[in-house]
């Protein structure tokens, strides 16, 4: 539960699709698959608060092109927060995620460049487990399935060199489609067979 000492404290799950092969040489800091990642990544708030703000049930989705290793900070990037959420919702959220509050979010954030633009859209998340799909209208499009082991477990990625949600297993999966349509902001590919990763987070500060 939220206390009032935190500033934010935001848990759910987290989806991520790119167009590297599988597994993400980003994950293991090498360098993406022919030198660039086109991804997303999707944060599915179960529960938390941002400044006493409660922001449960909303998501925020990060669309990104990166050239080069992602810990270089070379991405172009926009977001769209959920349409769900009230004006003063999303504004708490992007506070959060745009790395002003500090904590995990502040260090994601410094690898995006420059000012990062913002669109409000209805986002449809249905995933878990590594399974499911996301869709933001016509704009954006992934649906995924997860790796399993020899006994049928999910195959998860732990201790690794670079996270989306550090402290926490990453669930290994396979995206059958990763699809974006955002040609205004220059971010427009679809990919399929490429990698996914989804997994639950806890960001505090």
């Amino acid at each position: 539960m939220p206390t009032t000492a935190s500033v934010y404290r935001l848990e759910g799950q987290l989806l991520e699709v790119c167009s590297c092969n599988v597994l993400c040489p980003c994950w293991v800091a090498e360098d993406p698959d022919d030198g660039y990642c086109a991804t997303f990544v999707a944060y599915q708030i179960e529960q938390g608060q941002v400044r006493g703000v409660h922001v449960a049930g909303l998501t925020l989705v990060r669309v990104s092109y990166f050239r080069g290793n992602i810990l270089k900070g070379t991405a172009q990037t926009m977001i769209f927060v959920d349409a769900a959420g009230s004006e003063e919702q999303r504004a708490a959220l992007l506070e959060a995620f745009g790395g002003k509050l500090g904590g995990a979010l502040a260090d994601v954030a410094k690898l995006y460049l420059g000012e990062v633009p913002v669109r409000v859209a209805p986002i449809t998340y249905r995933i878990a487990a590594g399974r499911g799909t996301i869709q933001i209208g016509e704009a954006l499009y992934g649906e995924m399935a997860p790796f399993h082991g020899p006994n049928g477990a999910v195959t998860r990625l732990v201790d690794s060199a670079f996270s989306t949600i550090p402290g926490s297993p990453a669930y290994v999966s396979k995206a059958s489609t990763n699809r974006v349509h955002l040609p205004a902001f220059q971010l427009e590919w679809e990919y399929h067979g490429r990698n996914a990763i989804q997994g639950h987070f806890l960001f505090e500060a």
